[in-house]
């Protein structure tokens, strides 16, 4: 079966900000934004996979999630998930401190594949301090409670910018897989454009064709199929938003046939490939 990729959220104001709090600890399915999303860690413990990469967010880390960048959340359960999240319209903040370069941020971690920043200490008390009087300003209606959420808004993207050159974070720590799982799946992330059988992954790390499915499929919560067809559907979005053609991405990505790319990437995406570039 498929993964399934889709448009999620919606934004017809400058900006929307949500703390939230709960223990569901349901996983997103993979999706994108047309808006460009800020989340704060408060508690919790919580991976994302953003494109082709993997962040455990400690407390007050902050995770940039540029328009149309895929990405997914792995709640741990064991502990509630707090988190601020902040929906932003680049317009907005355009409009805000014209020339400013505000999103700067955003296009830096797009730039660089490194979506995660770790303030220090000193910086984590100027972030708590914005964060609470934004919310205060949020359910504030008294005369120029806008202006004034406006101008806390465009605070918290200074100070994030501040943090921007910190972006260095290297791929999350040990991988909790079994060794030899671990090793298919670097194997298959560094391979995606040649061909990637059952029969060769199992072979690879001396188990039975049979043996080796039950345990990826355990491990991975999905089958060696889906698995391998999810990772070049991120990469091949991943080439084409960084502006290689629609037909090499396809071919770069692992598929030998056209109209089976464009199918699966319309079904996943919820829009063809060339919308998406």
């Amino acid at each position: 079966m498929a993964a399934s990729y889709s448009q999620e959220g919606y934004l017809k104001e400058d900006y929307r900000l949500f703390h939230l709090r709960d223990t569901a600890g349901q996983e997103r399915d993979f999706h994108f934004h047309t808006f460009d999303k800020m989340v704060i860690l408060l508690d919790g413990r919580v991976d994302y996979l953003v494109e082709r990469r993997t962040y455990s967010l400690a407390p007050w880390d902050i995770l940039l999630v540029s328009h149309h960048i895929i990405h997914k959340a792995l709640i741990d359960i064991s502990k509630p998930y707090e988190r601020v999240i902040l929906y932003l319209d680049r317009q907005f903040a355009e409009r805000a401190m014209p020339g400013a370069g505000l999103m700067e941020c955003f296009d830096a971690a797009d730039k660089q594949g490194q979506y995660l920043l770790k303030p220090g200490p000193e910086q984590i008390e100027g972030l708590r301090r914005l964060l609470a009087g934004l919310e205060d300003a949020m359910a504030d209606g008294r005369f120029g409670a806008k202006a004034l959420r406006d101008t806390l808004v465009v605070q918290l993207l200074i100070a994030v910018n501040r943090l921007s050159p910190a972006v260095t974070q290297e791929d999350a720590g040990p991988s909790p897989y079994d060794g030899k799982i671990a090793s298919t799946l670097s194997y298959i992330n560094e391979n995606l454009s040649g061909p990637l059988t059952v029969e060769a992954l199992a072979e690879r790390v001396y188990l039975s064709k049979y043996h080796f499915m039950r345990l990826f499929k355990a491990q991975t919560g999905t089958t060696v199929h889906a698995y391998v067809r999810q990772r070049r559907l991120l990469y091949a979005a991943h080439l084409i938003r960084n502006g290689v053609s629609v037909n090499k991405a396809a071919s770069d990505s692992g598929f030998e046939e056209y109209s089976t790319f464009f199918r699966a990437f319309k079904e996943c995406f919820g829009v063809s490939p060339g919308q998406l570039k």
